[in-house]
């Protein structure tokens, strides 16, 4: 079952690779699978409390659109846009939205052209200036895989990397008065 078809009321859901999940359940952790080269893009509106995350696998889906209809998680700019869509159905506002981006880690040596991690970033970066959103908090790049979660009663986002014990706050949870 993917993320997408769980219901809004799982105390913690998983999001797999190239799916995404959007809730209004304050009872809600969305939380990631691993991810290397990926990308998990949190998104949260404090003042009603409803949030996402898509696992994010590649930057496009121009080079494969039939399979982003399937799958939209699987690219940066569908996954992106359907998860917008729906925060927005369940009554987010894209004024209030807070963006919080963790992955993108350079999984193959230095000297190859094939950084996928650095072309997500590269893609997410400029589908939200399109979109006019800013990056609230970030942690990308480097080598480690790690994974994203964030607390829909009170937006924390943390992070934890592979072969830690503990997670980190990625920010101060904040609210829109």
């Amino acid at each position: 079952m993917s993320a997408e078809d769980q219901t809004e009321h799982a105390s913690q859901l998983t999001v797999g690779m190239a799916e995404l999940a959007v809730s209004r359940d304050p009872n809600a952790t969305l939380c990631s699978c691993p991810l290397g080269a990926c990308l998990g893009v949190v998104i949260y509106d404090p003042a009603v409390k409803i949030g996402g995350l898509l696992h994010s696998l590649l930057p496009s889906s121009s080079i494969a659109p039939a399979r982003a209809i399937d799958r939209p998680g699987m690219f940066l700019d569908t996954g992106l846009t359907a998860m917008l869509e729906r925060a927005k159905e369940l009554g987010a506002k894209t004024e209030n939205l807070q963006v919080f981006v963790v992955g993108g880690a350079q999984i193959m040596d230095e000297s190859t052209a094939f950084n996928i991690g650095t072309r997500n970033y590269a893609a997410l970066k400029e589908v939200l200036a399109q979109l006019g959103l800013p990056i609230y908090a970030e942690d990308v790049g480097g080598r480690p895989n790690r994974t994203v979660q964030i607390n829909l009663a009170t937006g924390d986002v943390r992070v934890k990397y592979s072969g830690q014990a503990r997670m980190k706050s990625l920010c101060k949870p904040s609210t829109i008065t």
